[in-house]
């Protein structure tokens, strides 16, 4: 990131989240000629401006390591391995978490979706799939999509894979990830799977249920879940802004019993 204008990301940043620049400088305590100066890499911010402007554009942690990279300056987040003793606590913390949600899937994930930690009925539901689908470590985009995968098993594909195609869309454009992006070209290519250019119209809403589940075969059985997303509220590592914690429950008394009868 060092040879990229941090003034480029800057307003790239502002466009996505579609602020103009006279109302962010206005927020910030600045000038408008000032915050564009900076834009056009005209001026070169000080860290704390920089980190004012990040704040209020609400940006991912490892986002604002690179935008002060890109202007000259240290990193100011750490990204500790979730593996390693640091986070052992954190860790464990989340993994009981995800053990007490059994006999229901759930799973911690990364920005890509790569799954990081994960219960023994998240394992149950993937058992059998080919680890070339699942990948290493397992990927949600790619296991829940891919035809050999959970494609073939899902009830509602067209609904469900909508969502995570609007997922993976918005996923690639704010993070402009290469390895999201070439993860999102492969998808394009498998069976039943839209165009790439429309993901980010595809819609759900002819679903009349309050929430979108996601019907899944299990054997001879359909389970019916919807699944809430959750993350740290106040993330001071990189590793740690980077995780949620994605928890499905059963939308019917029927996948409800069929669950905890194969606990």
């Amino acid at each position: 990131m060092t040879d990229s204008n941090v003034g480029h990301l800057i307003r790239r940043q502002r466009g996505l989240a579609r602020r103009s620049q006279m109302n962010l400088a206005h927020e910030i305590g600045v000038s408008p000629r000032h915050l564009s100066f900076v834009e056009l890499g005209k001026s070169k911010p000080s860290r704390g401006l920089l980190m004012k402007i990040a704040q209020h554009l609400d940006l991912p942690l490892r986002e604002r390591n690179d935008w002060l990279l890109a202007a000259g300056y240290a990193p100011r987040y750490p990204e500790t391995p979730l593996t390693g003793p640091a986070l052992s606590r954190v860790r464990a913390s989340l993994q009981a978490l995800l053990d007490r949600h059994d006999p229901f899937p759930g799973v911690a994930i990364d920005p890509r979706w790569n799954v990081h930690l994960s219960n023994r009925a998240a394992r149950r539901l993937v058992s059998g799939i080919p680890e070339d689908v699942c990948g290493t470590p397992t990927n949600l985009f790619r296991t829940a999509l891919h035809p050999s995968g959970l494609a073939g098993r899902t009830r509602n594909f067209p609904q469900w894979s909508a969502y995570l195609l609007r997922r993976l869309d918005r996923a690639v454009v704010r993070t402009q990830d290469p390895r999201l992006a070439a993860l999102a070209d492969e998808i394009a290519t498998w069976p039943d799977i839209p165009e790439r250019h429309t993901w980010s119209h595809l819609s759900s809403d002819e679903v009349d249920d309050p929430v979108l589940s996601w019907r899944l075969e299990l054997g001879d059985e359909e389970l019916s879940m919807f699944s809430i997303l959750s993350t740290f509220g106040t993330p001071m590592d990189v590793t740690l802004a980077d995780l949620s914690i994605e928890l499905f429950f059963p939308a019917d008394e029927q996948t409800e019993t069929i669950l905890r009868r194969h606990d």
